[in-house]
């Protein structure tokens, strides 16, 4: 058997606790078709120690959109996504990253895509940290995101998005003067106030949109780093609060990273128009 066929199955607590009904079958479908290890650990250190001693093994994370990041976050630290690739099963209370990065929705199809499937190889955005973001970018974070750090947080906002819309804070709030620079080009100085900074992978560049405090239209230009600076600021990267921080730059990474999707998904291309394409 090839270490292609050999996989470490890492499954995250929350997705256990969630459904597990969803999280056993995805392992019977990856039992069933390849040889598979099962790892269930029970925190962050666990988890991080399963994928670090992956040996030749593929890892699959069978979680939602805070487990894929963390697995990103670890193996980008370890200096693994530029050769090999991750596999997502995604399963809990939040996975719509996962799906809007081409994963197929079900424990069945998703498992059967990380047995069948394709590499594709997908845009990153890493800050001097080491910090490294997936999808989108923005500055500065929502303070309807703030409650959802913690795995409760995340499901009682979930619980209230079923019941009622969420509420929306009032634009004048969320107001920054912040100096904005994309490859060096200055965009927006600290002299005026910005409405919010999104950043995106966009095919090979990272689409920067500064909407500003006036009427004025906003700004979208495509650059390979976008360096944001001011008072003190948070920022949401994926589905992270990160901050307070007064300067932070981010650089964009080609294919810097690999995920295993669906080689034929019907209906669609395997993965959004501009965050990705397949490996070669």
């Amino acid at each position: 058997m090839s270490a292609h066929d050999q996989l470490l199955v890492v499954i995250d607590p929350v997705a256990r606790r969630s459904d597990g009904e969803s999280v056993r079958i995805a392992k019977d479908v990856l039992c069933g078709g390849s040889e598979a290890k099962i790892c269930l650990p029970e925190g962050p250190e666990e988890f991080a120690r399963a994928l670090a001693r992956r040996g030749p093994r593929r890892p699959v994370v069978i979680g939602d959109d805070r487990a894929l990041l963390r697995a990103v976050a670890l193996l980008h630290r370890d200096r693994w996504l530029g050769d090999g690739a991750l596999a997502l099963v995604p399963v809990g209370p939040a996975v719509e990253l996962a799906h809007s990065l081409g994963v197929p929705r079900g424990a069945v199809a998703s498992a059967r895509a990380v047995l069948d499937g394709s590499v594709r190889r997908l845009d990153l955005l890493v800050d001097e940290s080491d910090g490294v973001v997936v999808g989108d970018l923005a500055i500065p974070a929502s303070p309807a995101v703030l409650g959802a750090g913690s795995v409760w947080g995340a499901c009682r906002h979930l619980a209230r998005s079923l019941v009622r819309p969420a509420p929306v804070p009032a634009a004048r709030s969320h107001r920054r003067r912040l100096r904005v620079e994309a490859d060096g080009v200055l965009l927006t100085d600290l002299d005026q106030e910005v409405e919010a900074v999104t950043v995106r992978t966009a095919g090979g560049r990272a689409e920067v949109v500064v909407q500003p405090g006036g009427a004025g239209e906003p700004t979208t230009v495509k650059a390979l780093s976008v360096t944001v600076a001011g008072a003190d600021f948070r920022y949401r990267a994926d589905t992270l609060i990160t901050g307070p921080v007064r300067t932070r730059t981010w650089t964009l990474r080609a294919g810097a990273w690999g995920l295993t999707l669906p080689s034929r998904p019907a209906g669609r291309s395997a993965a959004p128009e501009g965050r990705g394409r397949p490996a070669v």
